[in-house]
């Protein structure tokens, strides 16, 4: 069974559109998956504009991968390292607790995601 950073079975991050490394709309890791695509996030149009200027284009479509392109507020299966260093620049955009995977923990304080948690789509936790 797979778990959240709360320690319970991790949720659906989100199936519009499909994310996850393996396209299955959780955020799991596994073989392959170098980037650990573990932490569900809700987008900003800053966290976009950031991740673009650090070289990874998360707005516009990429086919060959499946990838939609992401407009402010779609949700999606972000590497940890892309969070943490959004955190770091004070960009970090939301998470949903329950579909971030434990091992997220290896890499960022669950206070830091606490911090940055939603509850519900657009609902953040205090």
């Amino acid at each position: 069974m797979r778990t959240n950073v709360l320690g319970t079975p991790l949720i659906c991050c989100c199936r519009q559109p499909m994310t996850g490394f393996y396209r299955d709309g959780y955020c799991r890791t596994g073989p392959g998956d170098v980037g650990l695509h573990t932490v569900c996030v809700q987008v900003t149009a800053e966290f976009l504009r950031f991740s673009q200027l650090a070289g990874n284009d998360l707005s516009n479509p990429v086919p060959e991968f499946e990838f939609p392109g992401l407009q402010p507020g779609d949700r999606w299966c972000l590497c940890v390292t892309r969070w943490k260093e959004a955190l770091d620049a004070g960009v970090a955009p939301a998470v949903c607790l329950s579909a971030t995977h434990e091992s997220a923990l290896e890499w960022v304080d669950l206070a830091d995601l606490k911090a940055h948690a939603l509850d519900e789509p657009g609902e953040v936790i205090e």
